[in-house]
């Protein structure tokens, strides 16, 4: 902070003003101060914003799938939502979680290394209560998970790991593959403890209380497709045979739509005293010939010229030209 005037100062430096002996420009201005940001070396900054970004987008859509399946479960509403996705190191991330705790380490090829999905003990009680019979609104007592607790939260957690193909397919597709559970953080020595490590972290909001859920990527896991972790990557066309999936998929769906075809053989007109009198047999003269092409419909527009004629039992018509020269391409 600049140094602060005294009184007598302010009127020293008025009246040097105004008598002429000191010129405004040669008032010393305040020395501009360059903002330094500290740099930590033992935990390099090796996320981008746009991985960050990416990762939020993907776990953004993965809280909404666990919310359905959770929901289900505990025939309950349950409502999962990202709370913050953000760079820390492994060690941060263990001291973080409190002991005991549910911590399941799975693969997800082709991604490389373990990952961590952590459920805090609140959430695995409440869980635990509600498939067992009760309504989950109790006061749970931090305490060592028995074999039983165990093996009913690992079924909850297989399921939840693998959603997680669900929300990682549009950057590229896994196949979780659970290897072992853990209750004691500390005991777990996958990673170097200054290991950069993406944290993203839900809040799960359960019969009136809130609980916890942590993923702990490694960056080593994901360093092989960081290129893919920016939202760009997914709108990019680089990729022919991708292009050319869409295609075929579009047609496909595109293809199982009924639309009406109407072949006109031309028209007359008549008054309303000739309508009446109308009977079986009558013959009405069309201001077209029959050499002349017939127009076809399609939703009521003409797209086509035809020629009528019979194919085996049944009337037909054989398209002569299109008239809608955009939809060449399709046909």
């Amino acid at each position: 902070m600049a140094d602060v005037l005294s009184q007598n100062e302010i009127d020293a430096l008025l009246s040097a003003l105004s008598s002429g002996e000191l010129k405004p420009e040669e008032i010393p201005k305040e020395e501009e101060k360059q903002k330094v940001k500290l740099y930590d070396f033992r935990s390099p900054q090796k996320f981008s914003k746009d991985h960050i970004r990416t990762l939020e987008l993907i776990h953004d859509n993965y809280a909404r799938i666990i919310s359905n399946y959770l929901t289900a479960q505990v025939r309950s509403n349950v409502k999962v939502k990202i709370e913050s996705v953000e760079q820390i190191t492994y060690e941060e991330f263990i001291h973080s979680i409190p002991n005991p705790t549910i911590l399941t380490i799975f693969k997800m090829p082709p991604l490389s290394g373990s990952i961590l999905f952590e459920t805090n003990p609140q959430f695995v009680y409440q869980i635990i209560d509600i498939l067992l019979g009760g309504n989950g609104y109790g006061k749970y007592k931090s305490k060592e998970f028995t074999d039983i607790d165990k093996n009913i939260i690992t079924k909850i957690n297989e399921e939840l790991i693998s959603n997680l193909k669900l929300a990682w397919g549009d950057v590229v597709e896994v196949k979780p593959e659970i290897e072992a559970l853990e209750t004691n953080p500390a005991l777990n020595q996958t990673l170097a403890p200054h290991e950069p490590v993406a944290l993203i972290t839900f809040s799960v909001e359960m019969a009136g209380s809130n609980s916890f859920i942590n993923i702990c990527i490694p960056y080593l896991s994901i360093e092989k497709v960081l290129d893919k972790l920016v939202v760009q990557y997914w709108y990019q066309e680089n990729d022919e045979t991708i292009v050319n999936q869409s295609r075929e998929k579009l047609k496909d769906r595109l293809n199982i739509v009924d639309v009406p075809l109407i072949a006109t053989l031309g028209s007359a007109s008549i008054t309303v005293d000739e309508f009446l009198k109308l009977s079986v047999g009558d013959v009405i003269t069309l201001n077209s010939k029959c050499s002349d092409p017939v127009s076809v419909f399609i939703d009521g527009n003409v797209h086509y010229t035809g020629k009528p004629g019979v194919i085996g039992k049944s009337m037909g018509v054989q398209i002569l030209d299109i008239i809608d020269k955009d939809v060449e391409n399709y046909e």
